[in-house]
């Protein structure tokens, strides 16, 4: 796969960077040879190699929820707060 200036400059138009023509021509030959370095990998015979899933061995471990018992009422945890309204705590807006 060959790197060309005009897909440099179209990656660098989506991602709204500004580069100039040195910059350009530098990426397009880093890029080039990163590109074929990967190529590399598709030259390794893999006929007998079982893909890896996973590194290392994982397994779920499914339990039971259970609700454990708490010590601080409603009332005391909003007493803690700043504000707060219909029995919720009040913060300040995100957005």
């Amino acid at each position: 796969m060959e790197i060309k200036r005009e897909d440099i400059l179209h990656l660098a138009d989506l991602s709204n960077f500004a580069i100039s023509d040195a910059e350009a021509k530098s990426l397009e030959k880093d890029l080039g040879g990163i590109i074929k370095y990967i190529s590399q990998l598709d030259e390794l015979d893999t006929e007998n190699v079982e893909p890896t899933y996973q590194v290392f061995e994982m397994e779920n471990v499914w339990r039971e929820d259970e609700i454990l018992p708490q010590e601080a009422d409603r009332e005391a945890l909003l007493a803690l707060t700043k504000e707060e309204k219909d029995n919720q705590i009040k913060v300040p807006k995100v957005l």
